[in-house]
Order: C-alpha cells, then structure tokens, then sequence
C-alpha cells in the first residue's frame, strides 16, 4: 500500500461523509445491519501484504462485518463462495487481480469491490468491465470504503451461485446428487470429472482457460501446464460418446459443446 496501513484506515477528521450529520466520530462511520435485521455479512479481503490485511479485517470486524482475508488470487477463487463481498486487491503473487475478478464473476454475482494502487483511468474501465461493483484507489477512507460497501450491498441482486442442476440438450447434471445423466442412463464420473463437467456445464457457452480450471477443480494455481486436464477431458469425451461435448478452444481451454 502506499500509506501505512493505520493512516489507510483511519477517517479523516476534517471530512465528513454528506450523508452524516452527527457531531460525534463514532457516530459518523455507517454501520451495517445488526444481526437481527439480516445475517452478518462476511466479508473477504483479497490482499497479499498481510499488515494491510489484517488492519482492514480488524477494522470491519469492529464494524460488525465477519472478515477475513486471504493472501492470493488462488485461495481467492476457491473460497469467495463463502463470502457476501468481496474486497480486491489486484497486485496479487500468483494471478491478476483482473483474472480472479473476471473468474469470480464467471460463476457468481457476489458483489466485488476492487481496492488498488492502480488509479489511471484505463485501470478503472479494465477493473470495471471484468466485473467489479465499485472500484477504489489506495489510500482511501475508511469510512468513504463502509460507504461503498453499503451502496454496493442496497444494488446488488440476492447471491447466486451455480446452478445446483443443469440441463443441456440430453445430459443433465445434478450437483447434490452428484450424480450426470446422458439421455436418461446415468454416466459414472470420478470426482474430478464431474467437477469439470460441471463447471463447463453451467457456463454453457463460455470458454473456461486451463488457468482457471486448474484453480477451481484441482485448487492448484502454481503447477505447470501438464497433461491433467487433456486427460481428464479426453476420459469425459470417451464417457460422453463423442468428442463435441468438449470443444477445445486452442491456446485458452475449453467450453461446453453438444453433439
């Protein structure tokens, strides 16, 4: 961060936020709901300088949010299903933060807010059209942030996740069963094969890269490209009976096709 993490946080006593009229600091920082209006809303900060994390975790935990953080973009992209907001660094060690934003947006609506040094105009557009909610520049006020945070909550849409069935022409795909069925017959996957399937299969359409496939099926982000996914993909085509279930998008990764 460009500023100590405590001076990041701290509100500015000389400014107040338009919308408080009270006298007293305290009273001046918005608040969430309590617990008995709505469940707590929890919170993921995406940030790999860990002082900076633990500040700002510390910080909305004394707000009433439940907070936590995580250092990578990996870690990120396997746990922001828990979360109801997502906080985004995009100078992360392991992928851009514009990747994970993009790969989150892929599968949910959860609500993401990106916290970055990069304040160029083009960093805002290209942070924005890879599917964040709001956009802030470091430093910034606490306060200006629980702001945005509740804005940013008062628009969003109730969470979606994946779609727990997905049917696609014959094969329909159950995720609490666990269970893929082709034209009514069931097709017996491993554990990794249905996770792939399923992923595909509920972005219909949509090319998934192997980065982010290796990420959210094997949760491994550091791995050199190998042959796991051609081989996993290669044993869901001969499973399936043809090859255009899968279609390979060379040089990207794959997508959902359909015979």
């Amino acid at each position: 961060m460009n500023r100590q993490a405590s001076d990041l946080l701290e509100p500015r006593t000389t400014q107040h936020h338009p919308l408080v009229s009270q006298p007293h600091r305290a009273s001046a920082l918005p608040h969430p709901p309590s617990a008995g209006e709505r469940d707590v809303l929890r919170v993921l900060v995406v940030e790999n300088e860990e002082r900076a994390a633990d500040t700002l975790v510390q910080a909305l935990l004394r707000q009433g949010y439940d907070a936590e953080s995580v250092a990578t973009g990996g870690k990120a992209l396997q746990g922001h299903h828990q979360a109801d907001l997502i906080l985004l660094d995009l100078d992360l060690p392991d992928l851009d933060g514009l990747e994970v934003c993009r790969g989150i947006r892929a599968v949910s609506d959860t609500p993401i807010i990106t916290v970055t040094a990069r304040g160029s105009e083009l960093d805002r557009v290209l942070g924005l059209q890879a599917g964040s909610d709001d956009y802030m520049v470091k430093p910034y006020g606490f306060r200006e942030l629980l702001a945005r945070i509740e804005a940013v909550m008062r628009r969003s849409r109730p969470r979606q996740e994946i779609a727990r069935t997905v049917d696609h022409g014959p094969l329909r795909i159950d995720a609490t069963t666990r269970e893929a069925t082709l034209d009514g017959r069931q097709v017996d996957l491993t554990r990794k094969e249905f996770d792939l399937l399923h992923l595909l299969a509920s972005q219909p359409g949509a090319v998934i890269s192997r980065r982010q496939l290796m990420t959210q099926v094997w949760e491994d982000t550091w791995s050199q490209r190998g042959r796991t996914i051609d081989t996993h993909v290669s044993s869901l085509r001969g499973k399936l009976g043809s090859s255009s279930w899968i279609i390979t998008v060379r040089g990207v990764g794959f997508r959902l096709g359909h015979p």
